[in-house]
Protein backbone atom coordinates (compact mmCIF):
# COMPACT_ATOMS: atom_id res chain seq x y z
CA UNK A 1 0.00 0.00 0.00
CA UNK A 2 1.45 3.34 -1.02
CA UNK A 3 1.18 6.51 1.01
CA UNK A 4 -0.56 9.55 -0.41
CA UNK A 5 1.49 12.64 -0.98
CA UNK A 6 -0.27 15.84 0.15
CA UNK A 7 2.71 18.09 -0.36
CA UNK A 8 1.53 19.27 -3.80
CA UNK A 9 -0.42 22.19 -2.33
CA UNK A 10 -2.08 24.47 -4.85
CA UNK A 11 -0.41 22.78 -7.80
CA UNK A 12 -2.17 19.52 -6.99
CA UNK A 13 -5.51 21.33 -7.15
CA UNK A 14 -4.87 23.48 -10.19
CA UNK A 15 -2.43 21.24 -12.03
CA UNK A 16 1.12 22.06 -12.99
CA UNK A 17 1.53 25.70 -13.87
CA UNK A 18 3.90 26.98 -16.52
CA UNK A 19 7.06 28.59 -15.17
CA UNK A 20 6.79 31.85 -17.14
CA UNK A 21 3.47 33.35 -16.01
CA UNK A 22 2.41 36.88 -16.77
CA UNK A 23 1.17 38.94 -13.82
CA UNK A 24 -2.41 38.68 -15.18
CA UNK A 25 -2.19 34.88 -15.36
CA UNK A 26 -0.82 34.75 -11.83
CA UNK A 27 -3.70 36.93 -10.55
CA UNK A 28 -6.24 34.69 -12.31
CA UNK A 29 -4.80 31.59 -10.65
CA UNK A 30 -4.87 33.30 -7.24
CA UNK A 31 -8.49 34.44 -7.79
CA UNK A 32 -9.55 30.91 -8.71
CA UNK A 33 -7.91 29.52 -5.57
CA UNK A 34 -9.54 32.26 -3.46
CA UNK A 35 -13.04 31.57 -4.85
CA UNK A 36 -12.58 27.82 -4.45
CA UNK A 37 -11.68 28.34 -0.79
CA UNK A 38 -14.69 30.66 -0.31
CA UNK A 39 -17.04 28.09 -1.82
CA UNK A 40 -15.72 25.37 0.47
CA UNK A 41 -16.18 27.65 3.47
CA UNK A 42 -19.76 28.43 2.43
CA UNK A 43 -20.53 24.71 2.04
CA UNK A 44 -19.22 24.08 5.56
CA UNK A 45 -21.31 26.97 6.93
CA UNK A 46 -24.46 25.58 5.28
CA UNK A 47 -23.88 22.15 6.75
CA UNK A 48 -23.25 23.56 10.24
CA UNK A 49 -26.24 25.91 10.12
CA UNK A 50 -28.51 22.99 9.27
CA UNK A 51 -28.47 22.03 12.97
CA UNK A 52 -29.50 25.48 14.20
CA UNK A 53 -33.16 26.30 14.90
CA UNK A 54 -35.11 28.30 12.32
CA UNK A 55 -35.22 32.07 12.58
CA UNK A 56 -38.54 33.51 13.70
CA UNK A 57 -40.93 34.22 10.84
CA UNK A 58 -41.24 37.82 9.70
CA UNK A 59 -44.47 39.72 9.51
CA UNK A 60 -47.30 40.60 11.82
CA UNK A 61 -47.54 38.29 14.84
CA UNK A 62 -50.50 35.97 15.12
CA UNK A 63 -53.24 37.76 17.05
CA UNK A 64 -55.99 35.14 17.02
CA UNK A 65 -55.39 32.45 19.60
CA UNK A 66 -58.41 30.27 18.88
CA UNK A 67 -58.79 26.97 20.72
CA UNK A 68 -59.05 24.30 18.04
CA UNK A 69 -61.31 21.43 19.06
CA UNK A 70 -61.79 19.85 15.60
CA UNK A 71 -59.44 19.51 12.65
CA UNK A 72 -62.06 21.29 10.50
CA UNK A 73 -61.34 24.49 12.49
CA UNK A 74 -57.66 24.66 11.51
CA UNK A 75 -56.85 27.73 9.44
CA UNK A 76 -60.19 29.42 10.09
CA UNK A 77 -61.19 32.52 12.04
CA UNK A 78 -62.88 32.60 15.45
CA UNK A 79 -66.37 30.99 15.39
CA UNK A 80 -65.76 29.45 11.96
CA UNK A 81 -65.37 25.84 10.90
CA UNK A 82 -64.88 24.09 7.59
CA UNK A 83 -67.85 22.12 6.18
CA UNK A 84 -68.32 20.11 3.01
CA UNK A 85 -71.66 19.99 1.20
CA UNK A 86 -72.95 18.47 -2.00
CA UNK A 87 -74.67 21.18 -4.04
CA UNK A 88 -76.39 21.45 -7.41
CA UNK A 89 -73.85 22.62 -10.01
CA UNK A 90 -76.14 25.29 -11.49
CA UNK A 91 -76.80 26.72 -8.03
CA UNK A 92 -73.08 26.78 -7.27
CA UNK A 93 -72.37 28.59 -10.54
CA UNK A 94 -74.97 31.22 -9.61
CA UNK A 95 -73.51 31.63 -6.11
CA UNK A 96 -70.03 32.07 -7.59
CA UNK A 97 -71.37 34.65 -10.06
CA UNK A 98 -73.12 36.54 -7.24
CA UNK A 99 -69.90 36.60 -5.23
CA UNK A 100 -67.94 37.78 -8.27
CA UNK A 101 -70.28 40.63 -9.17
CA UNK A 102 -70.74 41.76 -5.56
CA UNK A 103 -66.98 41.47 -4.93
CA UNK A 104 -67.54 39.08 -2.01
CA UNK A 105 -66.11 35.74 -0.99
CA UNK A 106 -68.26 32.72 -1.86
CA UNK A 107 -68.27 31.75 1.82
CA UNK A 108 -69.77 35.15 2.69
CA UNK A 109 -72.56 34.79 0.11
CA UNK A 110 -73.38 31.29 1.40
CA UNK A 111 -73.17 32.43 5.04
CA UNK A 112 -75.62 35.30 4.37
CA UNK A 113 -78.03 32.96 2.60
CA UNK A 114 -77.92 30.47 5.48
CA UNK A 115 -78.41 33.22 8.08
CA UNK A 116 -81.46 34.51 6.20
CA UNK A 117 -82.88 30.97 5.95
CA UNK A 118 -82.42 30.36 9.69
CA UNK A 119 -83.96 33.76 10.56
CA UNK A 120 -86.98 33.02 8.32
CA UNK A 121 -87.42 29.58 9.94
CA UNK A 122 -87.16 31.00 13.48
CA UNK A 123 -89.70 33.71 12.67
CA UNK A 124 -92.14 31.07 11.44
CA UNK A 125 -91.44 28.24 13.95
CA UNK A 126 -89.77 29.85 16.94
CA UNK A 127 -86.28 29.34 18.32
CA UNK A 128 -84.45 26.25 17.08
CA UNK A 129 -83.79 23.72 19.80
CA UNK A 130 -80.30 22.16 19.78
CA UNK A 131 -79.86 18.48 18.97
CA UNK A 132 -79.76 16.46 22.21
CA UNK A 133 -76.38 15.01 23.15
CA UNK A 134 -76.16 11.25 23.53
Amino acid sequence: MSKKNFSGGLNSLLGDQPKNLTPAQSRAINKKAKYTAMLEEMKIDLVLKGDQPEKPKKGRPKTVFKEITKSSQEGTKENETRATFIINEDLLDKLKAMAYWERLLIKDVINTALEETVAKYEKKSGAIKPIPKK
